[in-house]
């Protein structure tokens, strides 16, 4: 089927001309709501409704639990604690016995400390610095400095969001590392343990019924409860899920039970991917950035992030399925399609640089292959999106901040393509 939120795109992509061009606008992506729930087929609702009605309670739950911290402190605000990196503060690549150090230990605290009530983190925390204090908030100030009137990045509370959530590596990442400091840590990694099956638990319940999973849990609105294979989102998600469900070494502490529920969680998952990739005049295509949870049509995420045809999250995508042990024949077919996707998208004798007037695609000998970070769905053409929500068919065409502080060119896919080559040589 053609994926329906692209068709004003599309009508205006199909005439592409030499001359530069704004060619469409971003339009927001619907939060999942009761009303969309309504509509949905009978058999379907009373799943959905579920899951909308225990995010709500959640996210009460988490706001309660803060709010309890600050009237037990006698204090009237929050504390807020800093930004950082949080993935780039817990190491995944020490040696194995390093986990077992007391920086390790130390670090591992803090991340225990700053896990929601939900039993997700936050991203951009700074997990080497200290334990979170009593009253502390459990994210740091995530608004861009850009926000403006109207903005999809916009949050409806300026004082809540990303309180959990799977973006810039958050989540998933923490779970790895208690899990290795727990494993370094034998009797003594106790807490690690349960604050890492508390991430787990975190994960399930944050699953749509149909298998995806959205930017943040519990649901902030938005683009962010759209399905976010954005960052990795998803399939970091999947291969915790597999190494966890496949016991694996430092996960081999997790009782059959909840491995067998990670499992069940990864076949839902998979069945959610598959049923994302976009198709275009019956074939299959690729994948878009993040997809509406119910339609499973690509959708907007920030203004300058139209819905379309993703190269990098898509390279991912196939990345994470040619590793999957004994493929499907549907997985099969999906990575041919997607492969052959990007061959025929990838771009030659091209590289975007930084010059004199910021960053430009210009020609250079013998590059490539590399590919634009979005192409329009049905043309294939790259397009480029600018904070005031148009869509352009040039790079050159949008501002210039936008030019320099996004990533519109990337080489990534060809990961992809190295991988297919021995994959496909194997099956």
């Amino acid at each position: 089927m053609r994926h329906r939120s692209s068709i004003a795109l599309l009508a205006l992509a199909a005439s592409f001309s030499l001359e530069a061009a704004v060619i469409g606008a971003s339009t927001a992506a619907p939060p999942l709501t009761t009303a969309r729930i309504e509509a949905l087929p009978h058999a379907q609702r009373a799943a959905w409704l579920a899951y909308l009605d225990r995010s709500v309670q959640q996210m009460r739950a988490d706001r309660a639990a803060l709010a309890a911290e600050l009237r037990r402190a006698g204090m009237t605000e929050v504390i807020v604690p800093p930004s950082g990196g949080a993935a780039r503060s817990i190491p995944l690549d020490r040696p194995a016995e390093w986990y077992g150090g007391a920086e390790a230990r130390k670090i591992a605290d803090i991340v225990v400390s700053f896990q929601t009530p939900a039993g997700g983190w936050s991203k951009n925390l700074n997990l080497s610095d200290h334990v979170r204090r009593p009253g502390e908030h459990f994210a740091p100030n995530n608004l861009s400095r850009f926000l403006s009137a109207g903005d999809f990045d916009a949050p409806s509370d300026l004082h809540w969001e990303y309180v959990g959530t799977l973006d810039n590596d958050a989540t998933i990442t923490e779970m790895r590392f208690l899990a290795k400091v727990a494993d370094a840590a034998r009797e003594s990694g106790a807490a690690y343990r349960t604050s890492f099956l508390r991430g787990l638990d975190y994960i399930f319940e944050a699953q749509y019924p149909n298998g995806g999973w959205p930017q943040v849990w519990p649901l902030q609105g938005g683009y962010h409860d759209a399905i976010t294979i954005n960052d990795g989102a998803v399939t970091q998600t999947l291969e915790l899920l597999r190494d966890v469900a496949g016991g694996k070494a430092a996960y081999s502490f997790v009782e059959d039970r909840q491995r067998k529920r990670a499992q069940e969680s990864l076949e839902k998952a998979i069945a959610c991917l598959l049923a994302c990739q976009i198709v275009v005049h019956g074939r299959r295509t690729v994948w878009g950035q993040q997809h509406d949870m119910l339609t499973l049509e690509p959708v907007a995420a920030r203004n300058y992030e139209p819905a379309a045809q993703s190269s990098s999250e898509s390279a991912g995508v196939l990345l994470f399925l040619m590793g999957l042990p004994e493929p499907s024949k549907a997985v099969v077919s999906a990575v041919d399609a997607g492969v052959a996707w990007l061959k025929k998208t990838a771009i030659y004798g091209k590289a975007y640089v930084r010059g004199t007037d910021g960053r430009r695609l210009v020609s250079v000998p013998d590059a490539g292959p590399t590919w634009a970070r979005f192409y329009a769905i049905g043309t294939d053409l790259p397009v480029f999106g600018d904070r005031d929500k148009s869509i352009h068919d040039s790079v050159d065409e949008i501002s210039r901040e936008r030019r320099d502080g996004y990533s519109w060119y990337t080489p990534a896919a060809k990961q992809a393509l190295d991988r297919y080559a021995q994959w496909n040589a194997n099956r």
